[in-house]
């Protein structure tokens, strides 16, 4: 079996080596980290749902859900601790850019459990909600943030759904059954360079100085990914684009823990909430047009600090959803980097440099994914390394757990803009 270099050990590069190594793979993680997960994956809000806007990408999250359910039988190995699945469901309200028929016939088609709740069956579920309709959503300066809603509007609800309670630990189990497969991992090993010969990879330098020679590397760098390709000199040929984005996600304590139950996805109002295991609230944003998106050049330049501005526009909306709510003085929670394709949908695919894979456009959407995506680029590269046109004929992927076919052209660096894409996290 060829060897393998895995450049990133978040969430899902650590399920990549994993699935490698159990490929029979001879496994190296890099990282610049001191340990796995320290970038976007621990600072993920985690949450699992099966809201997306293609058949695939839907399939892919319900396989991935069965696999955080039975978690230790996923990892394969004995651990001292698991991440956990918290299985609250997800209420996800109604908006435009989000197709009720159009997320109904995908459910079903993928085989998700789902109910089509109206205003009365909302208010009757989900406790303290505001039932109100108050799209498009609008900054806190504007009047009309304020104004009392006329309609009202209901949701799609999953019963299976929620958040893992701890996406650090989740990271630090798959590091553990990849060290179990055989997997070495190097942290404080910054990628500075990718070797080649010809159209051909050849391995990575790390750190100005040591190089690790392989035949297959995968860039799974997370906001640091575009840089990676620059260095490998691929993408020229890529139609899907994939930028970083400064991103924060706040923690508030909750009234007679008001959200125990399912994740509410609100694009009503530009807002998302998720209860934690302590009863405490996470509440961050969908990217909504008043908003302006903090697109980054720099990663290791951006604030590490939550804001007030940013903090009181979340917070604010999660209050009007849930008007028992009590707003804090002072901001509390945490500012991550995105690395975002541009139809929020992410790259899983070969290049046009023999031998060099990506997994990149993943944050912010696809931490529910890695226990999957793991396997569906391990299956790419074993097809393509046979000789197989992935381009042509593009390789899919069976679900062992749904039965489900993943076509993985929905993933292709050459696939066509996303037309039915909510332009959001959501995807």
């Amino acid at each position: 079996m060829a060897r393998a270099v895995v450049i990133g050990a978040g969430v899902i590069g650590c399920s990549i080596a994993l699935e490698l190594a159990k490929d029979g793979h001879n496994v190296i993680s890099v990282d610049k980290a001191q340990g796995p997960g320290q970038g976007s994956s621990s600072a993920s809000s985690a949450v699992v749902r099966f809201n997306y806007s293609t058949f695939d990408s839907v399939a892919l999250a319900w396989e991935s859900f069965h696999c955080w359910r039975n978690w230790a039988a996923h990892l394969g190995n004995e651990q001292d601790r698991y991440s956990k699945m918290m299985d609250v469901g997800v209420v996800m309200l109604d908006a435009p850019v989000i197709s009720g028929e159009r997320t109904s016939q995908l459910f079903g088609a993928a085989g998700v459990p789902y109910e089509v709740w109206d205003w009365q069956k909302l208010s009757a579920n989900v406790n303290g909600i505001d039932v109100g309709k108050y799209w498009p959503p609008k900054a806190l300066a504007d009047d009309a943030f304020w104004e009392d809603a006329k309609e009202s509007l209901g949701a799609i609800y999953t019963p299976n759904g929620g958040y893992i309670d701890d996406p650090l630990l989740a990271t630090q189990n798959l590091a553990n059954a990849a060290i179990n497969e055989g997997v070495e991992f190097r942290f404080n090993s910054k990628v500075t360079g990718i070797l080649r010969e010809g159209n051909k990879v050849t391995g990575v330098e790390v750190n100005n100085s040591e190089k690790i020679f392989a035949d297959v590397v995968i860039n799974v760098g997370g906001p640091w990914s575009n840089q990676i390709n620059k260095l490998a000199g691929v993408g020229q040929d890529f139609t899907i684009s994939v930028r970083p984005m400064r991103q924060e996600v706040h923690q508030i304590n909750t009234p007679l823990n008001l959200l125990p139950g399912p994740i509410v996805g609100d694009l009503d109002l530009g807002t998302y909430m998720r209860s934690t295991p302590t009863g405490s609230t996470l509440i961050g944003g969908t990217e909504p047009e008043c908003d302006e998106l903090e697109w980054v050049d720099d990663v290791d330049a951006i604030n590490p600090n939550r804001t007030k501005a940013r903090f009181d526009a979340q917070v604010t909306r999660a209050a009007r959803r849930f008007p028992a709510l009590m707003i804090p003085d002072s901001p509390s929670g945490i500012a991550g980097v995105y690395d975002v394709a541009s139809d929020w949908t992410p790259i899983y695919d070969r290049t046009e440099l023999d031998g060099f894979y990506v997994a990149i456009g993943t944050s912010g959407n696809q931490f529910k994914n890695a226990p999957m995506v793991g396997k569906l680029m391990a299956q790419l590269i074993d097809k393509v390394s046979g000789g197989r046109d992935h381009d042509v004929d593009p390789v899919r992927v069976r679900c062992g757990h749904t039965g489900n076919e993943i076509n993985m052209a929905a993933f292709s660096r050459k696939r066509a803009i996303n037309p039915d894409s909510t332009g959001t996290v959501m995807g």
